[in-house]
């Protein structure tokens, strides 16, 4: 039975080994856990110091791991897929978007930022902002176009009142959006005095909202653990 197995989720540990480091796979993971309400233990591993600790069970491994009754996965997307079929109705919600489009939303997001973030040719640095932007912009676009379950509810709705991407409830699709936008933002506030603009609504909106649940808050790394993980490939201002 799914609720009586043994859980356990290995995530990266901040530089004080302890604490929850930057790592937007494993707080995907976290957030997924929490949101399914099983009980599971959670352990930080010092990448720096005691990577030994998963030797005897995934040797090589890239963080984030879960042992379920002791079997190591170590993938995840797969991991998801797992959870999500293992922890499922009627004894755990369903954490799969309902529209398909919520799943894909945001999903260019991140590679457009690491490419603006750590490019090595100032002349490239306004196109690729520009790039950013507009994913940004379809990003929000999205949050703020009405669902079908917000126009049956109010057909005369123009702009969307939703918390989450596929509704006031978080999904698997936020679970892996919100940790990269979070790094976007801190990211580039800190390096280029770029962060997202405060027109984008929609995707305050949703931002706003993504901090007030416990799911988001008490899986994020700290600010100054994001922007010490980028320094050593972000291109210094002059």
């Amino acid at each position: 039975m799914a609720e009586s197995s043994k859980i356990q989720l290995f995530v990266k540990a901040s530089d004080d080994g302890e604490t929850i480091g930057h790592c937007p796979f494993c707080q995907r993971l976290f957030m997924i856990l929490l949101l399914k309400g099983v009980p599971f233990t959670l352990t930080t591993v010092d990448t720096k110091r005691s990577l030994d600790v998963l030797k005897d069970f995934a040797p090589g491994a890239q963080l984030p791991v879960l042992l379920y009754d002791g079997e190591p996965k170590t993938d995840t997307n797969k991991i998801e897929e797992f959870l999500e079929e293992t922890l499922g109705p009627p004894n755990f919600q369903s954490l799969v978007p309902k529209h398909k489009e919520s799943s894909i939303a945001g999903n260019d997001v991140f590679h457009r930022f690491s490419a603006f973030i750590k490019n090595p040719v100032p002349a490239q640095d306004e196109a690729l902002q520009k790039n950013l932007l507009k994913a940004l912009l379809k990003l929000d676009k999205y949050l703020n176009t009405p669902l079908e379950y917000e126009l049956v509810r109010d057909p005369e709705l123009t702009v969307s009142q939703r918390q989450f991407l596929d509704g006031d409830q978080m999904t698997l699709a936020d679970c892996s959006l919100l940790p990269k936008l979070n790094i976007v933002n801190v990211v580039c506030q800190h390096y280029r005095q770029f962060g997202i603009p405060k027109e984008l609504r929609g995707l305050w909106r949703y931002l706003d909202s993504a901090a007030e649940v416990k799911e988001f808050q008490y899986t994020c790394p700290n600010s100054e653990e994001i922007v010490q993980a980028y320094c050593t490939v972000v291109r210094p201002l002059k």
